[in-house]
C-alpha cells in the first residue's frame, strides 16, 4: 500500500534526513520526500499497519529534525 502525506520542512537537506529515517521505520518498503511540493509518498510493507507504521515515522522523523512536521 503507498499513501502520500503532506510535510513541512525548512530545507532540502533536513528533506532527505526524514527521507532516510522514514526509510529506516520498520514497516516501510520504501519512501521518497520531495522537498519542492512538501510531501512524503511512503509505500508500506504488506502486513503493515499504515496508521501505526506513521507512528513510528513521526517519532523517528523528529530524532532526525526535530522541527519537521508529518501531516496525518
Amino acid at each position: 500500500m503507498k499513501k502520500t502525506y503532506k510535510i513541512d520542512v525548512d530545507c532540502a537537506n533536513c528533506a532527505n534526513k526524514m527521507e532516510e529515517a522514514t526509510k529506516n521505520t520498520e514497516g516501510v518498503k520504501d519512501a521518497v520526500v520531495n522537498f519542492m511540493t512538501l510531501k512524503m509518498k511512503v509505500e508500506f510493507e504488506d502486513d503493515a499497519d499504515p496508521d501505526q507504521v506513521m507512528q513510528d515515522v513521526i517519532k523517528n522523523c523528529k530524532k532526525a529534525e526535530s522541527d519537521c512536521e508529518i501531516y496525518l
